[in-house]
């Protein structure tokens, strides 16, 4: 029974060091930062090293891409600009993974990762994650002093939603690079399904300065409270428009033309006046839909599959919207892998699961292999 045995573990040996078991290598053991002896970021990765994503012949090549350097002016490049941080990590990689994995030309895209001056793990940890992830990534990483923001935030109806970096994207004309004319803005919650490229060619027709799906089926005077509506000057700011609703999770943003019409400035000048009389109860949205409401170029509803992170309050599960999808949205209370971890997963969280680069996968598999030795071993021990 001891020659069964030691066959069963060379079967074992095998199946681990198995391309199934391995095709995706795990990077560099986890980062660490001594602090008081303690590991300071034990939440965040190693993650699993992604899959080579090249171009094909019908892409517009990068010039001399074996030196390419963080040049965010080319272009033949797609512009990306998500935030970064250790709370969300997890979703920031899966959602870059998608990107590269459904892009038509996926080394033409250019992230651009805005990081939190005082997150408990630092830019520059973060950054090294990323690489060691995507390790051919093109992408920069941009610090945000949270000061910037502070003193404008108010009380939200989810303290998640008063995270200073929420607001990062209210400063894109101020922190990206001036090279960056126009960018797409993604939160980090997101699956993208679909080739990135077709929502870059998005049209910003006349004026325009963002574009995103609209829902103009949502009671727009719900996003306010009766001190704005009551108020004898505050409709009238928005008098002579239509504005439907709009999830700033998902846009095609034009820098150029937010740069000229100093639109931090107008979404600064909504924060304080909250500050000052409660006119809305959500966090970074309300602004967005006051100064660009009615103004918005329409995007096809696939690009923003929003709300799968359910109900705000109870956080009950969501069904897709009707139609095709491009992009899976867990806006909401509820974040797809903290459900897949505690076993209490939505149906549609498991969409998202394929795109998890987060190492406690390979881990499954070899806890797995483990309990398959182990009743063998029993078999034949018997």
């Amino acid at each position: 029974m001891r020659s069964n045995a030691v066959v069963l573990a060379a079967v074992l040996c095998l199946f681990l060091l198995s391309p199934f078991a391995v095709g995706i290598r795990t990077g560099p053991g986890r980062i660490t930062t001594v602090n008081g002896g303690r590991n300071a970021f034990s939440k965040l990765g190693p993650f699993m090293e992604a899959p080579e994503y090249r171009n094909g012949k019908e892409c517009a090549s990068l010039v001399n891409r074996e030196n390419f350097v963080s040049s965010s002016n080319d272009p033949s490049l797609v512009h990306i600009a998500m935030t970064l941080d250790s709370e969300y990590l997890r979703g920031s990689i899966a959602a870059v993974h998608s990107v590269l994995r459904h892009a038509s030309c996926p080394e033409n895209v250019f992230f651009h990762f805005i990081a939190a001056e005082f997150d408990s793990a630092s830019p520059r940890v973060l950054s090294q994650l990323v690489r060691s992830t995507f390790p051919s990534l093109s992408f920069k990483v941009y610090i945000f002093r949270e000061d910037t923001v502070i003193n404008l935030i108010s009380s939200s109806i989810r303290q998640a939603l008063e995270n200073p970096l929420n607001y990062a994207r209210n400063y894109l004309g101020d922190i990206l690079d001036r090279s960056v004319d126009r960018v797409i803005y993604l939160d980090s919650d997101v699956i993208v399904v679909d080739d990135i490229t077709k929502l870059w060619n998005t049209s910003l027709t006349g004026t325009r300065v963002i574009g995103a799906p609209e829902y103009c089926h949502a009671n727009f005077t719900h996003y306010f409270t009766s001190n704005f509506w009551s108020d004898p000057v505050l409709p009238g700011q928005i008098s002579g428009r239509t504005p439907c609703y709009f999830n700033t999770g998902v846009m095609v943003m034009d820098m150029v033309r937010w740069r000229e019409g100093s639109y931090r400035e107008k979404l600064e000048k909504w924060m304080q006046l909250q500050k000052k009389m409660r006119i809305y109860d959500l966090g970074s949205l309300p602004p967005f839909l006051l100064v660009f409401g009615g103004n918005v170029e329409a995007i096809d509803h696939r690009w923003n599959q929003h709300g799968l992170g359910g109900d705000n309050i109870r956080g009950s599960c969501r069904s897709l919207h009707p139609g095709p999808v491009s992009l899976l949205h867990w806006s909401g209370k509820g974040k797809p892998w903290v459900r897949l971890d505690e076993k209490r997963a939505c149906p549609l969280d498991h969409l998202w699961e394929p795109y998890d680069l987060y190492k406690h996968k390979i881990e499954r598999v070899k806890d797995q292999a483990l309990l398959w030795f182990a009743s063998l071993s029993e078999l034949a021990d018997d």
